[in-house]
């Protein structure tokens, strides 16, 4: 199961990467819209990253420039890499959601959680750089196998 999320969780910062250069290169073109929105699925994977290591958390609608958007997307990526590496993906964690209301799930759970978060995300990304008649990239994790 770790190597099935290694993959997954590379995939999304690989395709992540390829996004935010794709954002860099028409910023002038779209906006603030599209940076929110890809900046709360980078914090989304940082709050969960955080429950699970106990950091302190992003705010979930903190906005990040494209730059720091690369960055924080390594970051999360090293961060899960750690988490798959250091805990057993069975293990039940208790956390807060941002109400305070308490919850708990395993970490494979949380895990598919946010990388199905991402590709939610993205989708909605892609269709907005369509309206705005931006091409945007290739994101099928198929075509990332290929």
């Amino acid at each position: 199961m770790k190597e099935f999320f290694e993959d997954i969780f590379e995939y999304h910062y690989h395709f992540n990467q390829k996004l935010v250069d794709l954002l860099i290169n028409n910023s002038q073109k779209i906006d603030v819209k599209i940076i929110s929105l890809f900046s709360h699925t980078l914090n989304a994977h940082q709050i969960w990253n955080s429950r699970i290591l106990n950091a302190e958390p992003f705010s979930v609608h903190q906005i990040h420039t494209l730059e720091e958007c690369k960055t924080v997307d390594e970051h999360n990526y090293n961060n899960t890499l750690d988490i798959l590496k250091g805990f057993d993906l069975d293990k039940t964690i208790t956390y807060h959601n941002t109400k305070g209301q308490e919850f708990e799930n395993s970490i494979c759970q949380i895990l598919f959680h946010v990388a199905n978060h991402h590709t939610h995300h993205k989708g909605q990304i892609i269709f907005d750089l369509r309206q705005k008649e931006i091409e945007p990239i290739v994101t099928d994790y198929i075509f990332y196998k290929r």
